[in-house]
């Protein structure tokens, strides 16, 4: 059973476990991800985005250990899956298919890996192993290369 109860009004007590790293994840996106004037409108789009969403935490999909940015996604903190909010990879990604976890250093805006695979509200973003990108598209035909 679940109950939902809202409050109007200053929030004026927040719970510890519902601290949201949605300030954290745009100064990454901003400073680090999608820095400069040639991604502004991506970058726009998917601030746009979280702050329509009213999830607490955020997380970057990176294609690879090169960091290069894919998607962002909102944790459901119950089952542990991260949906897509905007952007390109699964729609949805269970815990078992993360290849590797992310913190967001501010100070030094850069990405660290963190020695462990378990997804909680301290990591930042993540990859999955690369076979998950390579998505076979129906009706395109491969090319199998030209007859010499």
């Amino acid at each position: 059973m679940h109950f939902c109860i809202s409050v109007s009004g200053p929030k004026l007590y927040k719970e510890p476990s519902f601290k949201s790293n949605k300030f954290i994840i745009h100064n990454a996106i901003s400073r680090c991800c999608l820095a400069g004037k040639v991604n502004e409108p991506q970058k726009n789009k998917i601030v746009e985005e979280m702050e329509k969403s009213s999830a607490n935490h955020f997380l970057i999909l990176f294609r690879d250990a090169s960091c290069q940015f894919r998607a962002v996604y909102t944790m459901n903190p119950e089952t542990e899956e991260m949906v897509r909010l905007t952007g390109t990879g699964p729609r949805v990604i269970s815990p078992t298919m993360v290849e590797s976890i992310y913190k967001y250093s501010s100070d030094r805006k850069q990405f660290t890996a963190i020695p462990s695979k378990t997804m909680s509200m301290s990591v930042d973003a993540f990859t999955i192993p690369n076979h998950l990108w390579e998505r076979k598209r129906p009706g395109t035909p491969k090319k199998l290369g030209t007859p010499k």
